[in-house]
């Protein structure tokens, strides 16, 4: 019998277990995993801790119960992976019965990503969070619970101050404006607190068009979030936990700190066995997902992924190119050689009462480098016909090549339920399939009062931007 093993338990892992063992029910498949919970979706957190999402457990999507008794997967948690030797064809794991060898035929890394703590000085101090784990996410929500219980209707001169909103749970900062950064702004700011969300760069959501970040900005400000835009965190200050932060531009009182700085792949177990790492850090693989190491396979946030524009290697560290990728493993072990596709970026994010989505390539330089001539606009528009009763404003960045009109990337950001959001899934094919501004024009799109009007602001911002080439 063939023996197929996964490190790691998420997306990836478990969409490969479960794939190759449906294709193929001879298999052996085993999957060892450090932690307790498998098959969880972490981009659900900032939801868990805001309340909306009621328990941890809602999260997960399969139970390891129902992995083990259901799909018939050997699924052993709390089982580290220490070493994967490819000569001899093992993994080494070490948990709670001890030290474990297992032999493999075909083997998948899926070891994912880490949140990054930039080195400054006092991140250690209790009251700095991360969010990158079920365990992460658990100690936050009780964070919020604790403060809303014991939360003054007057702070005390010693405790963390309120600068300008009354009777709240208190004032926190949030370092970083990517997802997980306003996300969490919005989740702690609806349970009371004061948020102060400092971004080292000059505007939030930098993946994302100016346009679309300027929006966020201004809505965040809206919102009562204090934002320091271009303010690099010095310090955490405070003598055993978090008391204050502090930046070239001055000191502000705090009682808690999330650093939403980023992640970066998990990639230590493969670099001691051999397996390249790409250009960009994470685990360099073919188009089947397969390592330098013959029958090693890589995917998830620890993997590179090719993007359709450029066609080079690229590192997206989200859920759905996790699964995808994952499961394309699981059918070439079972025996059919699958891919799995490329990556155009794609992401969207739910700020307040905003919503924002993006995908392709947007910046200027990263196009220029790879042998495109940029040329980007911005329009707005209606997200509904002028005569319904509802309705709000879809901002459309568009970003072409000059010489041919090739469809290169976009923005769009609207209220929330204005459709910026499902609008970006027509870019995402014509940035997918490498169509021009007149093609992606000629789009049919659906029309309906209570929906859209009759030229869809995509088709609008395509007009725009030909016009302009």
């Amino acid at each position: 019998m063939s023996t197929f093993v996964v490190v790691g338990g998420d997306a990836a892992g478990m969409s490969a277990a479960s794939k190759a063992k449906r294709d193929d029910p001879d298999l052996d498949v085993v999957v060892f995993e450090k932690g307790e919970w498998v098959s969880y979706g972490a981009c659900g957190l900032p939801y868990y801790v805001k309340g909306e999402i009621e328990t941890l457990e809602d999260l997960v999507s399969v139970t390891p119960e129902q992995f083990r008794e259901e799909r018939d997967i050997d699924l052993r948690t709390g089982h580290e992976v220490v070493e994967v030797d490819p000569e001899d064809r093992t993994v080494t794991a070490v948990g709670g019965d001890g030290k474990t060898v297992q032999p493999y035929d075909h083997l998948l890394v899926a070891t994912g990503a880490e949140a990054v703590v930039p080195p400054i000085e006092g991140t250690d101090l209790a009251g700095v969070y991360t969010l990158g784990s079920m365990t992460d996410g658990k100690e936050l929500r009780d964070f919020v619970a604790r403060s809303r219980e014991e939360s003054p209707t007057e702070q005390p001169d010693s405790g963390p101050a309120c600068h300008f909103l009354e009777g709240c749970s208190g004032a926190v900062a949030v370092v970083g404006g990517g997802y997980i950064g306003v996300e969490m702004a919005e989740a702690l700011a609806a349970n009371g607190f004061e948020v102060h969300l400092f971004q080292r760069g000059d505007r939030v959501l930098k993946g994302f068009s100016e346009a679309t970040s300027e929006t966020v900005a201004e809505h965040l400000a809206e919102q009562d979030v204090a934002l320091y835009l271009g303010s690099a965190v010095e310090a955490f200050e405070g003598d055993d936990r978090i008391e204050a932060i502090r930046t070239a531009d001055g000191r502000v009182t705090v009682e808690m700190a999330l650093l939403g700085t980023g992640v970066r792949p998990r990639t230590d177990l493969a670099e001691a066995a051999g397996i390249e790492l790409g250009p960009t850090g994470a685990i360099a693989t073919d188009r089947y997902r397969e390592t330098n190491r013959e029958d090693v396979y890589a995917a998830g946030d620890c993997a590179e992924a090719e993007h359709v524009v450029t066609g080079e290697p690229t590192h997206v560290p989200l859920a759905l190119t996790a699964n995808r990728h994952g499961r394309a493993i699981g059918r070439t072990v079972a025996g059919t050689p699958t891919e799995g596709g490329g990556v155009a970026g794609t992401a969207a994010v739910k700020v307040f009462e905003i919503e924002a989505a993006r995908t392709g390539i947007l910046d200027h330089e990263a196009a220029t480098e790879a042998g495109f001539d940029p040329v980007t606009e911005t329009i707005d528009a209606k997200s509904r016909a002028g005569y319904y009763p509802e309705g709000g404003t879809v901002r459309v960045t568009l970003t072409a090549d000059r010489g041919s009109g090739r469809v290169l990337g976009a923005s769009l950001v609207s209220e929330y339920g204005e459709g910026a959001v499902h609008r970006s899934h027509a870019l995402v094919g014509a940035v997918t399939e490498g169509i021009d501004l007149e093609a992606l024009s000629n789009y049919d799109l659906a029309y309906a009062p209570p929906f859209n009007t009759t030229w869809d602001p995509v088709l609008t911002a395509a007009k725009v931007l030909g016009g302009t080439l």
